[in-house]
Formats: C-alpha cells, sequence, structure tokens
C-alpha cells in the first residue's frame, strides 16, 4: 500500500470557531442544504457523532459517484482539528483503500481563518492516482468551503 498526501490551505474572512463549527460541527446538515448537487445527505449508521461514528453520505446529483462511508477519528473542538476517513465508496475508485483527512481551522490575527486540509490517499498496491484526481479533488475541497464561507456572509446569524 502507498500513499499519496496533499496540502491545501484556504484563507477566510470569518471568525475561526464560526468557520470550525460549519465545517464540522454542523456539516451533515449544512452541506447538503446548501450543496445539494454535491451532497444529497448523511445518514449516521453507527455512533453518536463523535469519534469512532460511521456514516454513509448520499452524493447529489452533480456528482458522478452514489455514496461513501465516513469514520470519525477524531474531534478536537478546543483546538478547532477534525480527522476523518473515507473507508469505503465508489469514490475510492477501486484502486484506493481509505482516504483521511485532517482538517485544522487557525484563527488570523484579522479575525478571520485559514483551514488547513491535508488528505492522504491509501492506495491498494502499487496503484497509482493520476494529478488531474488529485486537483479534482483539491477543486471540490475548496469549492465546498468557499460555498459554506458564502453561505456565513449572507447568513450571519447561521
Amino acid at each position: 500500500m502507498g500513499a499519496i498526501t496533499y496540502d491545501i490551505e484556504i484563507p477566510s474572512s470569518i471568525p475561526a470557531a464560526k468557520m470550525y463549527k460549519a465545517v464540522v460541527l454542523d456539516a451533515d446538515t449544512l452541506i447538503p442544504k446548501i450543496m445539494p448537487q454535491a451532497i444529497k445527505n448523511v445518514e449516521i449508521l453507527e455512533g453518536d457523532g463523535g469519534v469512532g461514528t460511521v456514516k454513509l453520505i448520499h452524493f447529489g446529483e452533480g456528482s458522478q459517484y452514489k455514496s461513501v462511508k465516513h469514520r470519525v477519528d477524531a474531534i478536537d473542538t478546543e483546538n478547532l482539528t477534525h480527522t476523518y476517513s473515507i473507508v469505503e465508496g465508489d469514490a475510492l475508485m477501486g484502486v484506493v483503500e481509505s482516504i483521511t483527512y485532517h482538517i485544522k481551522i487557525v484563527p488570523t490575527e484579522d479575525g478571520g481563518c485559514i483551514c488547513k486540509n491535508r488528505s492522504i490517499y491509501n492506495t491498494k498496491a502499487d496503484a497509482e492516482i493520476s494529478q488531474e484526481k488529485i486537483k479534482e479533488g483539491k477543486e471540490k475541497a475548496m469549492a465546498m468551503f468557499k460555498a459554506i464561507e458564502a453561505y456565513l456572509h449572507a447568513n450571519p446569524d447561521a
């Protein structure tokens, strides 16, 4: 098994705690609401939402994939970090064992934040993932983050 890692950092003018709440704690209901073409719904299969929880994410009509199983590996609301893994589903494309995401929301001096996201693709055997697929994943992550940011700007009391 090999591993392919990439990092992205996305700046935002939204305060860190508010962004963390939206991106991590409220994501299961917020993302289907603001991006139904990306994610149709999320259902909890096991757990209470905390570490060890397994969720089934159903993608929307705009996605090339049907669904994935997502496992919560760590949540640290004090340090604004979250780790989760995609452990099953057609988005793994038959060549990826799992994808682990480490998210950290870092406050900035201007009152905003930076979303740091490390993605680790754990491939099966000697399988490789094209740079095009990695770029596509980065673009989707950035689009989702920016959609959440736009929603928070438009709905300051959310």
